[in-house]
Order: structure tokens, then C-alpha cells, then sequence
């Protein structure tokens, strides 16, 4: 599996699958979420309203993954999963790292080679960006799947921190 990190737009991802950092609901909302719909258009919100209707009525559960149409993305699929919301009083680790399993897992379901992800919870959810990095590069590597694994970052910080994190990784495994 190749992993790749790049500063950039989610939304302009030529890829199999582009992963959602949704809310539960499943409806839109801000940052890689409304973005994703925003350019996606009506056909995504269509298929997650059908979803919550039929299969989640209340809500997508954090740490799980459901795909839908990408609409007009460039991407194939859209994997909308959910986050934490960061605690500093409750280690909420795990739930971040099943976000990107089962995100991985349907893309496999789905026959994906190729997905991106945004930096799931660090966003309105307060993850510390330097800690999200670590735990998505490490559950990345350990779940596999795909052949190709993009993190598109938005911000400098991010980016900056998700490379810091690739190196330490790099440098540990040595």
C-alpha cells in the first residue's frame, strides 16, 4: 500500500473513494462535509437521506462507515464516516481509529484502490492535528486494503503535521 500526503481540496480527488468526515446525521453541515456536498450536489444528500430513512434513523454511529453516489465529484464513491469529538477527559482513540478501519473496509466492500481522507476529527471536532496524524497514519498502515491511501490536507498545519508524523513513523520503524 502507498501512502501519500498532499496539501489540497478533497472535493478536486480523482480517486475510487473520497472519505466524508461527516456528523451522524448524515445531512450536511460545515467544513469537509458541506464541501463535499456543496460540489457533490443533490444526488449525495438524496442517498443519505434514503440511508437514514431505511438503514440509520438515528443517525450514523462514531467510528462507522456507509458509502454513497460521489455525485459530481470526480471521485467514484463517497465513504461518509464519523468521527469523535475530542475529549481531553476521555481517551476517544479507538473511536477515531474504527473511523478509518471501517472506512478502509468499505472500501474494500466496494472494490476501491484508491481513497482519500481528510484529517478526520481535527476540524470543529478539536482533535490535536499532531495526534489525529499519528493515529490515522498508524491505523492506515495496520488495516491496509487499498493500494493507495491519499491524506489531502486543507491547511499548512495539517499537512505539516501529518508529514511530521509520516517521518516519525518512518524513523521509529527503523
Amino acid at each position: 500500500m502507498q501512502i501519500q500526503i498532499v496539501r489540497g481540496d478533497i472535493t478536486e480527488q480523482a480517486v475510487d473513494a473520497v472519505v466524508n468526515a461527516a456528523n451522524s446525521t448524515l445531512l450536511g453541515g460545515g467544513g469537509v462535509d458541506g464541501a463535499i456536498h456543496r460540489v457533490g450536489g443533490p444526488d449525495i444528500l438524496a442517498e443519505c437521506r434514503r440511508l437514514r430513512e431505511e438503514t440509520y434513523p438515528e443517525g450514523l454511529p462514531t467510528g462507522q462507515a456507509v458509502d454513497t453516489t460521489a455525485g459530481r465529484l470526480r471521485a467514484g464513491r463517497v465513504i461518509h464516516t464519523v468521527g469523535p469529538v475530542y475529549s481531553p477527559r476521555e481517551d476517544r482513540s479507538e473511536l477515531l481509529a474504527s473511523a478509518y478501519r471501517e472506512s478502509l473496509r468499505v472500501a474494500a466492500r466496494i472494490g476501491a484502490d484508491t481513497i482519500a481522507f481528510p484529517a478526520i476529527s481535527a476540524g470543529v471536532y478539536g482533535w490535536p492535528m499532531a495526534d489525529a496524524a499519528r493515529i490515522a497514519l498508524q491505523t492506515v498502515r495496520e488495516t491496509g486494503g487499498v493500494g493507495l491511501v491519499r491524506f489531502v490536507l486543507f491547511s499548512d498545519d495539517a499537512y505539516s503535521e501529518f508529514v511530521a508524523a509520516e517521518r516519525a513513523s518512518r524513523t521509529a520503524a527503523e
